[in-house]
């Protein structure tokens, strides 16, 4: 018999497997190399370099359009049926196999090949995506059977903080053993040659002891942690980045492992599947939304803040580039800080939610977010809303770093207490149904905020202000409608 504590140890555990689909794939390390394989073929048919870039990033963002117009129609419908059979873990199992495959199969997609390998890259990222997200509606979905309605805003935040914490250690797994850090050598040598790259010292008096075999192999390529890659340092074949996709595979099905064990089919009526009735009940579900104003107003304003956040992770490190100047290096670095700060906040966040309720708790963070970007708004590396800076110093990167961390901090609490607030509005029995209109509405408008970024980023011709004033407007109007939220959700 599987206690109530090991349940819910073994729910915290899918957060934690299944985490670096979006650490490492969807942010820091896949889309990133994606987008440098594409760059590399679209330069081989003849496009300059900025033209290139602009069309691997098209490439990818419609892959990526497309994945999500799948998951937005499916969800409700799979949740819909999913709750009319009473049986969620089954789901679970299929889509988390579809997981696996997609980001094992990422290990193909190399540099140097045909139009093919793109369209590998994207089909089987976006198979994957569809695996992570749907695996997520229904693990969410068994909430309401591990405890009391009370304990369920502090699991949610703890589930988030532990799942954070797995992306962290993958994160620094990957940087640490695999990826290969640029050599300052490389950077000192470069700064010691002429134009015409012959070095400056030509005495050989001064040219310094010649290095030994072993000498140079220490100078060897080093990752992140200083250690030689496992995979080698293959500049053409790309593996320490390729690595990513099965290493995902791999962490997801080790760490499934106690879900397995621990996890299981929730005491409901089962019946048989009928089509005809689980379509009818998401229909009703649908119709209904006219009367249920609080759950309205909520998904309206979740729709918003959550378009507003993804569209934060996925600029922000954009940003950092263009405007602050920083390297792949720096950005990683802001990404580690993000994700400590969402350990931290959204276990503490968790238990907020457990005192004062998600509606609080979801309020307070997003009014953090839009204060992070006013900042964003009116600061160059010059200056913050006037207030001048050093340039040359590293005043601007210290001010990145913590709202980097305020991102994190602040993104991993909002997504944690909304999950809390949408079980406020269902009941155990029609869980999955609601989580799926729940990712419907996450879906549906995920075009708004990139939309907006870049119509505000052509009119005013600048990167900060074409990122900073859309989202602190989706922001606020998530902000206005959340105001409209019964706070108890239709508990009562």
């Amino acid at each position: 018999m599987v206690s109530a504590k090991k349940r819910i140890w073994g729910w915290y555990f899918f957060d934690w497997a299944s985490q670096p689909y979006s650490t490492l794939l969807l942010t820091f390390i896949f889309a990133p190399y994606f987008a440098e394989v594409a760059r590399g073929y679209y330069m081989g048919t003849g496009l300059d370099e900025e033209a290139a870039k602009a069309a691997a990033q098209s490439f990818w963002g419609w892959g990526i359009a497309a994945t999500s117009v799948i998951i937005a129609l499916l969800a409700p419908i799979l949740g819909a049926i999913a709750d009319s059979t009473g049986r969620r873990l089954i789901w679970v199992w299929i889509f988390s196999a579809i997981y696996f495959i997609g980001a094992w199969a990422l290990w193909w997609v190399a540099p140097g090949g045909e139009i093919g390998v793109l369209w590998w890259g994207v089909v089987f990222f976006g198979l994957g995506f569809i695996g992570m997200e749907f695996a997520t509606i229904f693990t969410n979905s068994l909430m309401p059977s591990l405890s009391d309605s009370e304990d369920l805003g502090a699991i949610s935040g703890y589930g988030f903080a532990f799942g954070y914490l797995g992306g962290l250690i993958a994160l620094i797994l990957m940087l640490g053993l695999f990826i290969t850090a640029p050599q300052s050598d490389g950077n000192e040598m470069a700064g010691m040659m002429g134009e015409t790259g012959a070095p400056l010292v030509e005495d050989d008096s001064l040219a310094g002891p010649e290095l030994s075999p072993v000498a140079m192999e220490d100078a060897g390529p080093r990752t992140y942690l200083g250690i030689r890659p496992l995979l080698g340092d293959d500049s053409e074949t790309m593996i320490g980045s390729r690595i990513v996709g099965p290493f995902t595979a791999i962490w997801f099905a080790v760490f499934m492992i106690p879900f397995v064990l621990w996890v299981k089919e929730p005491k409901t009526k089962s019946s048989p599947l009928q089509l005809g009735k689980a379509f009818g009940e998401l229909r009703d579900l649908i119709a209904s939304l006219k009367f249920r104003h609080s759950l309205s107003a909520y998904l309206g304003s979740s729709l918003l803040y959550r378009d507003a956040l993804n569209a934060l992770y996925t600029f922000g490190g954009i940003y950092a580039s263009g405007v602050l100047g920083w390297s792949i290096g720096q950005i990683g670095i802001f990404g580690i800080i993000g994700a400590v700060a969402a350990v931290f906040c959204s276990w503490i966040g968790g238990r907020a939610d457990r005192a004062y309720g998600p509606k609080p708790v979801i309020t307070t963070a997003v009014i953090v977010l839009t204060l992070v970007c006013v900042v964003l708004l009116g600061m160059t590396r010059e200056q913050v809303w006037g207030i001048t800076l050093d340039p040359a110093s590293n005043q601007p990167d210290v001010i990145f770093m913590v709202l980097g961390a305020m991102i994190g901090g602040a993104g991993g609490v909002v997504q944690a207490a909304s999950r809390t607030m949408m079980l406020r509005h269902t009941t155990p029995d029609r869980a999955t149904e609601a989580f799926g209109l729940f990712a419907l509405s996450g879906k549906v408008a995920s075009f708004i905020a990139p939309a907006a970024i870049a119509l505000v980023s052509t009119i005013s011709g600048s990167q900060r202000i074409g990122i900073g004033l859309p989202l602190i407007v989706l922001f606020i109007l998530g902000l206005v409608l959340l105001a409209f939220v019964n706070a108890k959700g239709e508990q009562e």
